[in-house]
């Protein structure tokens, strides 16, 4: 079955997900990889829920739904890995690499990133949809609201995990791929990749070959997000 079509059947709540993202925070070395990105998208979700219940949102019930439904697909992920399924291919390199000394905090956490924006974020809008019975225009301000959160937030991950200045020097490869991946464009293209998988939902075939090219390329993308840059 293509992937655009597994809506998940158990729909969390946001309190639930914050509950499993505070576990896995809890129960995971600091240093790896998974954990790294895992305190970074809580914070998102935290700030997302602040955010609901301040009223900041035009439409409370279409934020909360796009923000359980974009969390299941991450929540999915980890599952998967746990128990020795193959996870979706943009989340493979981040399970792979979580643990290799090479590999620095901000890498894991942008390839988190990656893997999560470039991919889920489009999934999450078409379960959104299906579960609401809406159009992805309905969510539009929505998705807009979190993914400003989600560019200051990236700012603040780079301002803490970024190596000093005395360290990271222009000639450092890390420079050189931060330089590469850009947050706005990956929102960007996740919102047009949504569209177009609505689009197709009615064509099962296309919809799936659709989605697993832009699984393959968010994973290839992630991949090189996570070179090694030590020994």
């Amino acid at each position: 079955m293509a992937h655009c079509e597994q809506v998940p059947t158990a729909v969390l709540t946001v309190d639930t997900v914050l509950s499993r993202m505070r576990a896995l925070d809890a129960a995971l070395p600091p240093r790896d990889g998974l954990a790294v990105f895992n305190r970074v998208y809580l914070r998102v979700t935290e700030a997302v829920d602040r955010h609901i219940d301040g009223g900041r949102f035009t439409d409370p019930r279409a934020a909360t739904a796009l923000d359980v439904r974009f969390a299941e697909r991450y929540l999915a992920a980890v599952d998967a890995a746990a128990e020795d399924r193959r996870p979706p291919a943009c989340w493979r390199p981040l399970f792979q690499f979580r643990r290799h000394p090479g590999v620095r905090p901000l890498q894991f956490a942008l390839a988190g990133v990656n893997a999560h924006i470039g991919h889920d974020l489009a999934l999450a809008v078409v379960d959104t949809c299906r579960t609401l019975g809406c159009e992805p225009a309905d969510l539009e301000d929505e998705f807009d609201r979190v993914g400003d959160l989600l560019v200051s937030l990236e700012e603040r991950v780079r301002d803490e995990l970024m190596p000093g200045p005395d360290l990271l020097r222009v000639a450092d490869p890390l420079t050189h791929l931060l330089g590469s991946w850009s947050l706005e464009r990956a929102r960007e293209a996740a919102w047009a990749a949504a569209r177009a998988l609505w689009a197709l939902r009615r064509l099962p075939d296309v919809a799936g070959e659709f989605t697993e090219r832009l699984d393959a390329a968010v994973g290839f993308a992630g991949r090189m997000l996570l070179t090694p840059l030590r020994d």
